[in-house]
This record gives C-alpha cells, structure tokens and sequence, in this order.
C-alpha cells in the first residue's frame, strides 16, 4: 500500500511539473510573439484597409435560436462595423419566439428570390428574406435540426464572399475587429486560411443598443476566474499554438474561415458537440493529407465579447459540454497522433489528450492518494512542499503572467485596482476552482460515456448600462 501510494503521488507531481513546464514555454513564446505584434501594430494603419480595393468582402454567419431580446441590437451593431465590403447572414434556426418577427419588423424585411443550392447538406431552408434598408442583410428562415453547425452551414451555403466570419448572435464585436484580423492576415508571408481573434469576458461590462461603452470587471468571483482562464488560454495558449502552425481551435464565438477550404470539408460536423474544435482539427488534416503549405493565424487584439456563466450550475453545465466537445474530436481524429503526415499537430492532439482530456481522471486519482497517504501518516513532508511549489504555486505564477502580459499590451481594465483583484483571484484559480472544474470535467466523461449529449439550460445576464438584468433562456447552440 504504501509503495503504491508513493508511486502514484510521484506521477501527480511529475504530470503537474510537464504540465506546467509546457505552459511556461508557451507563456515565454506569447510573449516574444505579442512583443513582435505590438510592433508591426505601429506601423498599422487600419484606414488603408477601409478603402483598399484590395481587401477581400467578408460575410457575417449569425446562427440565431430564441434570440429575441439580443438579435436586433445585435445587428444593427454587426452592420455598423468598420469594414468595406460586408454581407451578413443571419440564419434563424427556427426559432420559437419573435426572433424571425423582430427582425422583419426592425429591418423591413421582404421575401428575396434567392437560388438556394445545398452544398453542404442541411435542414430544409423555408424562407429567404433581404432587408429594403440595408441591401447587406440577408435572413435565413429555416428548419431546426437541433445545433449550431446546422445554422452556420445553411449561411455558408449563400455566402458569397472568400472569407466568412461565424459570430454568436448574443456577442459583441469591436468596431475594427474585422480591420484587425484581416489586417493579422495580409502580414503572414503564408497562405493564412483562417484565423481567430481574443474573446473577452462581457460580464461586468456596460452596453448600450449593442455596442460596449465601458470595460470593467463583474463582481461575482466566479466570472472573474473565468476572465483569468480566458486570459490563459488566448493570450497565452492560442497565441504559443498558432505561431507554431498547430493552433487546434479557433472560437466559435469569432473567427474567419476560407469559405472555398470549409466548403471542401463539408462545412461543420452537424452534430458535433464542439464543431469549432472539430472544424479547425478537420481542416489541418485535409490541408496536410494535400501537402499544401498554410498557416492558420491567432490574432490577439481582435475583440469578440461575450457573456459567460455567471452562476454554478451553469458554469458546470458549460465545461462539462466543452470536455464532452474534446472527447469528441479527439476520438474520430486518433489516428492524426504522433505522425510525420500531420506535423506539429499530431503532437498538440497528444498534448491534448494527456493534458486536456486525461487531466481531470490524473488530478482525481492523485488527490485522493494524497489524502489517504495524509491520512495513513505516510504523507511525505518534503513531497507536499515540492507539490505546492510546483503544483499549486508554479501554476498561478503562469495565470499571473497571463494577467500581466495583458495589462503590458492592451490595458483593458486599465483601473489598478482591477488589475490589483484579477492579480488577487489567480491565487484562488488552481486552488478550488480547478477542483471544481475536475468534478465537471469528470461529469462531462460520464455523459459522453453513456450518450448524453444535451446542451442544457443556463441563466444568462443581459449587460445594459447602469444594471444587469437577469433572465433565463434555453441556449440551444449559442453557447461559445
């Protein structure tokens, strides 16, 4: 007994120390890489970009289930975006509210005589409709087939643009989010096919008709973790993976797309459960099976905002479905690992199976031999120190550093002492929130296991000026 107990804290303090090693090295090239982009940002000038002839139309896919009390606002806040040539597609998804009336009554909707060719197979289309005020809307009326992916499909079927940008009906772009990232992709010398920009946290924010007035820090510490991962994972993370060639994902909260690449893929899995994930690890593989040389990008400073749970319940019904989304992508994709025909990206699957996928089943087994070694007295003293060092102190140092590295470069929260609390919460991030997130993450495992796949219900919080208004919805996809 005591010999297996030791053995198996020996492998939770060294699967901690890789784990965080790992992300240290990522944590050092985000930095390099943010350095270098600050850099080429001086010399940017966005104006160019608006009335070059030379930058590429962009269509707007904003898939829409119940979204009555965003859609409009929404809208009016995508068509207002600075960018030359835009088509935006809204695709109802059949919809049990006023989203479909309100739209017709808010922009002058009327029935279009549009050919609609299935390209990628979808949930039958029963409607088409273009707005008399502003000739760039087009509205999508069509059968529900139960996801998102179905949606956006349906909206990349009429897109007539090269690029496409999928955009949450209930999420918030900057005014120059699209100069940005197209920007981010004219300076590539590579073939870029698709790119993604930082999603931040809207909660604790003011908006106004869909358009964000000021930035600030929700009150709730469970939305603030969730600012710090997200931090994380952007900033660090995605910024590391892209630079390398092998960024697996690109939020399905804002990213653009070669509309030809996603149309050779067959559009998004309808039913995966995270077809953003799926979409991006599907379009390495084809690009390699073909040996042609791209470059998918991660552009920092493109800004998509949007809410995140801001109650228990919610949250955890949120990461189980994310390590649902994981398990299934990762599965179909297996045979991807370690090989040459796939490059980096065979690596970061693994990475991702060991350090994504297995981690909460690692931490599970690790903590309770901790406890029954404290328990039996056999419990080293010098073992506990070094777990803490490594374990829970190595981690947060990295957090900090996400935090710091954003205040360095884009100073959102530009309040010191919102800077001073998101730098207080990271030492509560590893320490319970991450055992918190295990127990999900875990719950997660079991219902992809035994076939559930429900989306679930979460609360939602409608920021406007002044107030945050709670309200209750059925998110059936629009969750990122």
């Amino acid at each position: 007994m005591g010999r297996w107990l030791e053995l198996s804290n020996e492998i939770l303090f060294v699967y901690y120390l890789a784990s965080n090693l790992i992300y240290l090295a990522l944590l050092i090239t985000a930095v390099w890489r943010n350095t270098w982009h600050r850099r080429r940002l001086a010399g940017l000038r966005l104006e160019r970009l608006q009335v070059s002839p030379f930058t590429p139309p962009i269509t707007l896919i904003v898939p829409a289930h119940n979204e009555e009390a965003f859609i409009v606002d929404s809208v009016r806040a995508l068509s207002e975006l600075y960018y030359p040539d835009l088509e935006i597609v809204v695709v109802n998804d059949g919809s049990r509210d006023n989203t479909l009336s309100r739209l017709k009554s808010a922009f002058q909707l009327r029935a279009a005589r549009l050919l609609y060719l299935p390209q990628i197979a979808t949930a039958q289309v029963r409607e088409s409709y273009r707005s008399t005020i502003d000739p760039r809307l087009l509205v999508l009326d069509k059968e529900p087939a139960g996801s998102k992916a179905d949606a956006i499909n349906a909206g990349i079927n009429v897109a007539s643009s090269p690029y496409i940008c999928v955009v949450d009906a209930d999420s918030i772009l900057e005014k120059e989010s699209l100069l940005r990232i197209m920007a981010g992709v004219f300076s590539d010398s590579q073939s870029v096919v698709a790119a993604g920009g930082i999603v931040r946290v809207l909660n604790g924010c003011e908006l106004s008709k869909g358009e964000l007035h000021k930035v600030g820090l929700p009150r709730h510490s469970i939305e603030i973790l969730q600012i710090i991962e997200y931090l994380r994972a952007f900033l660090i993370g995605r910024e590391a993976w892209a630079y390398f060639n092998a960024l697996p994902i690109i939020s399905g909260a804002f990213g653009i797309f070669s509309t030809d690449l996603v149309r050779e893929v067959n559009g998004f899995r309808p039913h995966a459960i995270g077809e953003d994930f799926d979409l991006v690890v599907r379009m390495h593989r084809r690009l390699h099976e073909q040996q042609k040389e791209y470059h998918i990008a991660f552009v920092p400073d493109p800004t998509c905002w949007t809410e995140v749970p801001s109650d228990l319940r919610s949250l955890a019904r949120q990461r189980a479905r994310w390590h649902k989304g994981l398990i299934d992508t990762l599965w179909p994709n297996r045979d991807m690992l370690c090989r040459r025909r796939y490059g980096r990206v065979g690596w970061v699957l693994l990475y991702m199976w060991v350090f994504e996928f297995m981690a909460p089943l690692v931490e599970l087994i690790g903590y309770s031999t901790i406890i029954l070694a404290a328990v039996l007295g056999m419990l080293s003293r010098q073992f506990f120190v070094l777990f803490l060092i490594f374990g829970y102190a190595f981690a947060t140092l990295i957090s900090i550093g996400s935090v710091l590295l954003e205040e360095m470069t884009y100073r959102r929260y530009s309040d010191w002492r919102e800077v001073g609390r998101l730098l207080f919460f990271c030492l509560f991030e590893h320490f319970p929130y991450r055992q918190m997130t295990m127990l999900w993450r875990l719950q997660g495992i079991w219902q992809y296991l035994r076939g559930d796949l429900a989306w679930g219900e979460i609360k939602r919080m409608q920021t406007s000026t002044g107030a945050m208004q709670k309200q209750n919805a059925t998110r059936s996809f629009t969750e990122q």
